[in-house]
């Protein structure tokens, strides 16, 4: 990304000059609010990576600042360092049960500041980057990695899968939204075991949503690794389904119409492909030929359902 953008909300004049001259110095952009409504004034404008929030303000303190920050969905996610002279324990613990990211009292170390300000951004950057229900790396991370593969064309003993949940849209739809999460970090979870079973230190899970996951393994053995994940998600998955659906192998599922189809219990689909064999142009490439070898090779698994 380019620039963080930072929002020192301050009403001393000379800490908030030291601070936008300090942090704009360390490559920042500083935007200084001296009152509580002008900090939610900007933030409803443009938003900050980062806000330093004196608690001491003219108009309003900086406790009712973070609420109302917090309860804003579009803000909701900014982190918040509370900057105060206060250094009381019971008003460390008010700002934090509000949602404060951080808290640091005057007089402070400013290269304290700079390294909690740089730590707090990173963590929210890690954050929005991993799918917030299976916890696995998401979006760019998983783009970081296959840059990171192409780059270094020394290494070719790498192989990308690609994975997809047959069958957990209609799982939606019969037990809810909250069991197909459940079943998303059950995935995780299995992936995560067998990586450790067979896989290496350095191989890398990721999850770009919904019932698709991903796995990059530097284990020469990725057919066993397939098979292994396929058989374990087929018996362990059963766990998800009521026992009637469980012993007769498939769910009933009424449609718009009310007419009910037999719907099969989920599996696991698994499409690979290996730099051993072969070069790939761009990262594009190595998705595309793996969604493909899932849905064409021997780990696809046909999705149908029977009408009654």
């Amino acid at each position: 990304m380019g620039k963080a953008k930072i929002l020192v909300v301050e009403d001393d004049v000379d800490i908030s000059n030291m601070l936008r001259i300090y942090f704009s110095g360390q490559g920042y952009d500083i935007q200084v609010a001296p009152r509580g409504g002008d900090a939610l004034s900007f933030t409803r404008k443009q938003l900050p990576h980062l806000i330093v929030l004196d608690i001491m303000l003219p108009d309003m303190d900086g406790y009712a600042v973070c609420k109302e920050l917090r309860t804003t969905t579009r803000t909701s996610h900014i982190p918040i360092i509370f900057l105060t002279q206060k250094d009381e324990r019971s008003d460390k613990i008010q700002g934090l049960e509000l949602g404060a990211d951080d808290y640091i009292t005057k007089p402070f170390d400013i290269e304290e500041l700079r390294l909690r300000v740089q730590n707090a951004i990173q963590r929210s950057e890690m954050i929005s980057l991993t799918d917030a229900n299976s916890g696995l790396p998401s979006g760019r991370l998983i783009e970081d990695q296959l840059r990171n593969l192409m780059r270094n064309l020394d290494n070719n003993n790498w192989s990308y899968i690609d994975l997809k949940i047959n069958n957990l849209e209609p799982f939606k739809e019969v037990y809810g939204f909250v069991a197909g999460n459940e079943v998303q970090r059950f995935a995780a979870l299995l992936l995560g075991e067998v990586v450790d079973e067979l896989g290496t230190p350095d191989d890398f899970v990721g999850h770009p949503g919904g019932d698709n996951f991903v796995i990059i393994t530097y284990s020469p053995q990725v057919d066993q690794f397939k098979e292994r994940l396929l058989k374990r998600f087929a018996e362990e998955v059963k766990q998800h389904y009521s026992f009637i659906d469980r012993e007769r192998g498939y769910m009933i599922v009424p449609d718009a119409n009310g007419v009910e189809r037999q719907v099969p219990l989920m599996t696991l689909s698994a499409g690979s492909v290996s730099a051993r064999n072969r070069t790939f142009a761009d990262i594009r490439e190595i998705t595309e030929l793996a969604a493909e070898d899932r849905r064409t090779g021997a780990g696809a698994v046909e999705e149908y359902e029977t009408e009654w």
